[in-house]
């Protein structure tokens, strides 16, 4: 099923020549949808992490462990390494930046995947990926190929994310 398109959505993404990528996704709710908190901060990770699972009907899953979050594929592979969360909570903006430590679909360990709320000076929800060195993007078409698939994957999970986010701070 297809997630409307949030509001204010918008999407950049930019390849550096080093060969890191930065991803960030953007929509507007009409009120906050998580509170400025500790608490708000982490309520933005986890419900990402568990978009992961229903966009990919639990193919890949968000495992807890003591370093951080891993997302991995049947239960087995390891996807993505992520290490343990920095939160920040200020008057104007909330968030939680998971730093990448690797994973099968990472080059090598770097970059940084973040979930914010800014409050001022307009309210906005955003996802961004930055310094992300990934392995399947190679100059041949099965780079390409499989690069073009997790770029898509990462924009729906990102789309639907965000659109949840807007419809829960609508009600």
């Amino acid at each position: 099923m297809r997630q409307a398109i949030p509001s204010g959505w918008s999407s950049t993404e930019q390849h550096a020549a080093d060969g890191t990528v930065r991803f960030e996704q953007r929509a507007r709710p009409p009120a906050p949808a998580v509170d400025c908190s500790e608490d708000g901060a982490r309520e933005l990770a986890e419900r990402y992490w568990c978009e992961v699972e229903s966009c990919t009907c639990r193919l890949v899953q968000a495992r807890a462990r003591e370093e951080g979050i891993e997302l991995r594929l049947l239960a087995r592979w390891t996807l993505l390494s992520f290490g343990k969360p920095e939160t920040r909570v200020e008057r104007a903006e909330v968030l939680s930046r998971f730093p990448i430590l690797g994973g099968a679909l990472a080059r090598s360990p770097g970059g940084s995947i973040t979930f914010a709320q800014t409050l001022a000076p307009a309210l906005e929800l955003r996802t961004s990926v930055d310094g992300f060195r990934p392995r399947l993007a190679g100059p041949n078409w099965i780079g390409a190929v499989a690069w073009e698939s997790q770029r898509r994957l990462h924009l729906a999970v990102s789309r639907r994310y965000l659109a949840r986010l807007v419809d829960r701070a609508s009600r």
